[in-house]
């Protein structure tokens, strides 16, 4: 089959990801299979996980139709992992093969070598092009052949921001049709549910009735930041006794969080959550996002992909606090959003807040019906994948 040949059924489609747990690239994949129903698109799904243990999410996939295949050998184990791959993609018969690790999606493409799968695709979901290798060195020798491969051998290179795709590409003009931005889309549905209680949800955090939040939603890890939110918390702790912080998610800094808070005598004035499945309530609950991802590269991480809670928070109606990490492609609402550079310090992000705390509050309709119009709205999104899937 030719790359423009149109198959006589849907297309069927294997997606090879880490696993279907609680990652960003897998929650999307599951809200466009969920919403391949919602839609009407037939599209044969299959998800091949890299890790031999189950996922989260397994049984809720299958359950909406999709095929889920676990590797039997994991990744690390490189020959034995790409003969694995192969087997299940002769049998397939696919008519595209979408890889979703960025530069280490050359060891997929290795593995469909000879195969003539119609559609090869390479999505960029992150900008830092990580090899995941103990040795920082292999991973540095092993990340430009990686994407020169993905460049010359698949049949579309994918970004999820403006900013991302250029970062693969890495000064190689974009081919026509063939090297894409595709946006995720959101489900919009979570923020169309009745207000929730702010002061239910405040009482339940053991927060004052009166109390303005500062919401951090992410990984607690270094190149998020938050240890930054507990800096501008204390810079305006005595100005804004009724301010108090919030973090929504898992990650090796948690406990230092914790004990810095306490340090600073800050611990009744921080709240951290741990991981969250309402996070949307939290966003329609709180006063300011703070989402200070660090600004400059290093050899692990690059910039933001795209910063998908960022738009998030915008369907949600919430005054964002962003730094210059943040593609533009993210800002749907730029009224809603103001930028700071981490260099200005914890003094200007404190001023920022409290500036935006003594402004109204936006509202939340207006918010979410622009969210709706915009690329990322959910069927924007669905429709934009299926069409990158049709010969």
């Amino acid at each position: 089959m030719t790359e423009n040949a149109r198959p006589q059924r849907p297309p069927r489609v294997i997606h090879i990801v880490e696993s279907l747990d609680v990652g960003a690239v897998e929650s999307w994949l599951l809200r466009m299979l969920e919403a391949s129903h919602t839609f009407g698109e037939p599209v044969d799904w299959t998800f091949y996980s890299v890790l031999s243990r189950p996922g989260r999410f397994d049984d809720a996939a299958r359950k909406l139709g999709a095929t889920v295949i676990n590797s039997p050998v994991e990744l690390d184990r490189k020959l034995y992992f790409v003969r694995a791959l192969r087997r299940t993609l002769r049998r397939g018969n696919y008519d595209v093969m979408h890889c979703h690790h960025d530069v280490v999606s050359a060891v997929y493409l290795v593995a469909a070598a000879g195969l003539r799968i119609p559609r090869t695709i390479v999505h960029a979901h992150n900008a830092d092009l990580h090899v995941p290798t103990g040795s920082p060195l292999k991973s540095a020798l092993l990340r430009e052949p990686m994407r020169q491969i993905c460049l010359r051998v698949a049949s579309r290179i994918v970004g999820i921001s403006r900013y991302t795709l250029e970062n693969f590409l890495r000064g190689r003009a974009p081919r026509a049709k063939r090297d894409l931005v595709l946006y995720y889309g959101i489900d919009t549905s979570l923020f169309q549910a009745p207000q929730p209680d702010a002061l239910a949800m405040r009482r339940a955090l053991g927060l004052p009735d009166d109390s303005r939040v500062l919401l951090f939603v992410g990984r607690m890890v270094s190149y998020k930041n938050p240890l930054f939110v507990l800096d501008v918390l204390a810079e305006i702790a005595n100005a804004e006794p009724g301010v108090f912080a919030v973090f929504a998610g898992a990650g090796p800094l948690q406990n230092e969080l914790r004990e810095r808070a306490r340090e600073r005598g800050l611990a009744d004035r921080v709240r951290a959550l741990g991981w969250r499945d309402d996070t949307v309530a939290l966003m329609r609950c709180s006063d300011v996002f703070v989402f200070p991802r660090v600004e400059r590269e290093t050899a692990k991480v690059g910039k933001e992909g795209l910063g998908l809670v960022v738009v998030e928070a915008q369907a949600a109606g919430l005054m964002s606090l962003l730094s210059r990490a943040i593609p533009d492609d993210a800002i749907v609402l730029p009224e809603l959003c103001e930028t700071q550079s981490l260099d200005a310090g914890s003094a200007a992000w404190g001023a920022a807040v409290r500036g935006i705390l003594a402004k109204p509050k936006p509202n939340q309709a207006a918010a979410l019906a622009t969210v709706e119009r915009s690329p990322f709205s959910l069927e924007a999104g669905f429709r934009n994948l299926v069409a990158l899937h049709r010969p």
